[in-house]
Order: C-alpha cells, then sequence, then structure tokens
C-alpha cells in the first residue's frame, strides 16, 4: 500500500496533477491524501479583533470544506478504482510545515504536484511552493507540467554527473518504478566536451550499473555545453515520458529543473519529473 499526498488549489493545473497520479499509481494500492493549505490571515474588521479573526478562519473553513467535497465528487465521475481511497485534509500554516506534517503523519511515500510553466524569460519554470517542497520535504515529489498528459513510461530519463554514489532509499524507489511501469531507465551523463570519467565518477558509474541489475537500463552520453539543451535533445530523441533526479546535487539538478524558460527549451512544460531524496 502506498501513501500518496496531492496538495491542491482546487486550480485546472493541480486537477491535472490528480489525474496524471491516478494513471500513475493505478495498478497499485494507493491512499490519497488530498490536501489544501490555507495560511491563517488575521484582519481587523469592527470594533473585535479576536472576533473579526474567528470569522474569516470559519468562512475559510466552510470554503475549503465545500471545495474539498467537490472535488471527491469530481473524482468519483472518474472510472473506479477499486485499489483507490481517498481521503481530504485542509490545513492553516505555512505551505512547506503542512507538507511536511502530513509526510510525518500519514507516512507518504509520494508528493504529487502540479505546476504551472512561467509566463515570462525572468521567471522560473518551477512554482515558489513547489520548489520549496522538492528542495525542503524529504520526500519523492513527483512533478505534473501543465501540459502533460499521461502516458504509460516505457522510458524514464535519469540525468546525472556520476559525481555521487546513489544510496538504497533512491535506487529502491527507481526500481520501484522501473518494476511497476515494466518501464526502462536511460541514464544520460551531459558535460561540456568528451573526456574521461575520474576514477570516483567510474566507480559511481559501475555501483549503479550493478545496482540496476537486470532491470533494463543503459548509459548514454551527451557533449553540450548547455545541459538544458542536451535534455532537450535527449527527451526528444528518445521519447522520454518522464525525467528522474537526486535533489542532493544542486547545483547539476537546479540547472535542469529552476533554469529560467528558455524559449526552445520545452520539456518543462510537458515532462513530469521524479525528485527523489537520500
Amino acid at each position: 500500500m502506498k501513501n500518496i499526498l496531492i496538495p491542491t488549489d482546487f486550480s485546472e493545473n493541480s486537477w491535472n496533477a490528480i489525474i496524471y497520479a491516478l494513471s500513475f499509481f493505478k495498478r497499485i494500492h494507493c491512499n490519497f491524501y488530498f490536501l489544501h493549505v490555507s495560511p491563517f490571515k488575521e484582519t481587523v474588521v469592527g470594533n473585535s479583533f479576536y472576533e473579526s479573526g474567528k470569522t474569516t478562519t470559519k468562512n475559510t473553513e466552510g470554503s475549503n470544506a465545500r471545495q474539498m467535497q467537490s472535488l471527491l465528487k469530481k473524482i468519483e465521475k472518474q472510472p473506479l478504482n477499486t485499489k483507490h481511497r481517498f481521503f481530504v485534509t485542509n490545513e492553516y500554516m505555512f505551505f512547506v510545515d503542512a507538507v511536511r506534517k502530513q509526510v510525518e503523519e500519514k507516512s507518504i511515500d509520494f508528493i504529487v504536484m502540479g505546476t504551472k510553466g512561467a509566463s515570462g524569460i525572468q521567471e522560473k519554470t518551477i512554482g515558489s511552493n513547489t520548489g520549496d517542497v522538492i528542495t525542503k520535504v524529504k520526500c519523492p515529489v513527483l512533478v505534473i507540467p501543465e501540459k502533460a498528459s499521461y502516458i504509460k513510461p516505457k522510458e524514464i530519463a535519469f540525468p546525472t554527473d556520476y559525481n555521487m554514489l546513489y544510496k538504497s532509499r533512491v535506487l529502491d524507489t527507481i526500481t520501484d518504478i522501473l518494476v511497476s511501469n515494466k518501464a526502462s531507465l536511460r541514464v544520460l551523463h551531459i558535460a561540456k566536451k568528451e573526456q574521461e570519467l575520474t576514477g570516483l565518477q567510474k566507480k559511481n558509474k559501475d555501483f549503479l550499473d550493478d545496482s540496476l541489475g537486470k532491470i533494463k537500463h543503459s548509459f548514454h552520453f551527451l557533449s553540450n555545453p548547455n545541459i538544458e539543451e542536451a535534455v532537450q535533445c535527449f527527451v526528444e530523441s528518445r521519447n522520454i515520458e518522464v525525467i528522474t533526479m537526486v535533489a542532493k546535487n544542486l547545483n547539476f539538478f537546479q540547472r535542469i529543473l529552476f533554469h529560467p524558460v528558455v524559449e526552445k527549451i520545452s520539456y518543462h512544460t510537458s515532462i513530469p519529473f521524479l525528485v527523489l531524496h537520500e
């Protein structure tokens, strides 16, 4: 049984993430926890500060409860999956704190979040809430871009520079996803120019190869000074359906996932990212 947390703001973007998650985990027994977070805002209206605060909270709670019930009814109209159960939660605190609380209390295995692409060249491709969860919550996060539609993953890309040894928690999660989807892992090494791997890189690559064992996987290399362009080229040439990365390798990871929008780079808006933590 997997426990899946899906934060929602009731937008079309978050609904797209829900639909993707229901399909991605359709073969697995899951508890889905839908979380809406409302930061508590105190307002002063009339003569009583405390009275206005209570009124604001009560109204917000009522509205959120109604929206959650509407969300459940909308989900019930989807094809019935007897392997899935659904629960709803409203929290009134800072967003990341609310997510951490749910992860701990519900023993969450995966967080699924929708993200909307940037509208301007200076904007980031990942929203602030999603970015905070990815970098500050130690739980696998499946990021669903606004234009992503579910396609059963057959090819999953794993960009790496081989500079870190992946631990069992990361490898077990990757293996679990590969096995459940009968998918292949395409390990992608990107460098500015073709050159021999260092001793450490070779050791880490060999360990990764041994750890994957009989899981279908292959190793690839692309020479390009622009990491984002290399990923885009690989995604297009291999028909990649999911990209997975480890958050610990921050410099490499952030360049691929958090880089400002470049016109010819589109994987941010259509390819889901599975972000792993050690």
